[in-house]
């Protein structure tokens, strides 16, 4: 299987530590970012989703989105932000009724045809400009120190939910894979194209890296993690690149377990994310690779003491070494307290 360790050029000595982390020079300290640090553990963020009728129009008010993806940078020295926006914007820009019921999560409407789906690829990106708008409103605004990424859903977890229709275990849809395998196929090639696309409106304006977020890798057989989530990983940074898109790329194959080392190994990513259950000798076979990102636990977060200190003292010390971004294995969770976060971020950062 062929890979890249780095990205072919170096970069500038004016990039953000960050980037410089995602192309491979490790730092002095790691830079920090968490996944979901724009939301709901914090008092700012309730009150500015208050001001919203629902969350998909909050999602693509430009002003709004721009002030939740501030919000965490105001008050914490995380090294980089993430636009605020939704991995379902997606299928909503071609053509699935997207809403989210409230203590449900989101439903989807019917799924398009495959005819369908594959007729609004072309105005994708212009259908969700207001996430473009929200990350030049943020990179206007942003410290030149601190790094900006943009991201999508990548296309199996794109699809689980469009197959499903909404949250849960995702067996219908795994099911579905095996049971239907060429409209799948089909289905994960329309994703391919269409994220492609709005990454690279993403990338044009003002995205420093991508971050593609596999959430739904888990439970998979290794025929089917190739086949549903490796192959549309490659397919789709083969296809970034073609439309010109150099920024670092970061994949996140959440729950794949020991087939983590197989995507860092067959997907051009700069850097590979890694969730919680991650040993740390098998983060550290990735990170000879490349750039590997993660895996504090939400939940020693989120329940803070000596253990959450032991756990972060646990990473720094396996991965702090090499090119390592900080993070956690999954997103934020709502109930966090702020001085946790706080603290990690203290050590983090103080060294």
């Amino acid at each position: 299987m062929s890979f890249i360790r780095r990205m072919t050029h170096p970069a500038p000595s004016s990039a953000p530590p960050f980037i410089k982390t995602l192309l491979g020079e490790a730092q002095p300290r790691p830079p920090v970012w968490f996944m979901r640090q724009a939301g709901r553990y914090l008092p700012e963020y309730r009150a500015l989703r208050a001001t919203a009728p629902d969350f998909i129009s909050f999602c693509l008010d430009p002003e709004k989105a721009a002030e939740a993806t501030l919000q965490p940078m105001r008050r914490l020295p995380f090294s980089a932000a993430i636009v605020f926006a939704d991995i379902l914007l997606i299928p909503r820009a071609l053509g699935q009724d997207v809403w989210f019921e409230t203590g449900e999560g989101p439903k989807l409407g019917e799924l398009p045809s495959v005819e369908q789906l594959r007729d609004a690829i072309p105005q994708v990106a212009e259908r969700l400009g207001a996430v473009g708008e929200t990350l030049a409103l943020v990179r206007a605004t942003l410290e030149p120190n601190r790094a900006l990424i943009g991201f999508a859903g990548a296309p199996w977890t794109v699809l689980t939910y469009m197959i499903e229709r909404q949250s849960s275990d995702r067996e219908h849809a795994r099911s579905y894979a095996w049971q239907h395998p060429e409209q799948v196929d089909a289905l994960l090639a329309i994703l391919v194209e269409a994220t492609a696309h709005y990454l690279a409106m993403q990338a044009a304006k003002g995205a420093q890296a991508l971050q593609l977020f596999e959430s739904w890798a888990e439970g998979l057989s290794e025929s089917q993690f190739i086949r549903l989530v490796v192959a549309p990983h490659r397919a789709l940074v083969a296809r970034l690149r073609e439309l010109g898109v150099q920024v670092p790329l970061i994949g996140f194959p959440r729950g794949c377990g020991a087939l983590a080392k197989l995507y860092a190994e067959s997907v051009e990513v700069q850097a590979v994310a890694l969730d919680t259950a991650t040993p740390l000798a098998a983060g550290r076979e990735i990170q000879k690779l490349k750039t590997i990102q993660g895996a504090l636990d939400p939940l020693a977060l989120r329940a803070g003491g000596p253990g959450l200190d032991a756990e972060v003292e646990r990473l720094l010390e396996a991965w702090g070494q090499g090119p390592y971004v900080f993070n956690l294995g999954h997103g934020i969770l709502p109930d966090t307290p702020i001085a946790h976060v706080e603290k990690v971020l203290a050590r983090v950062t103080a060294g």
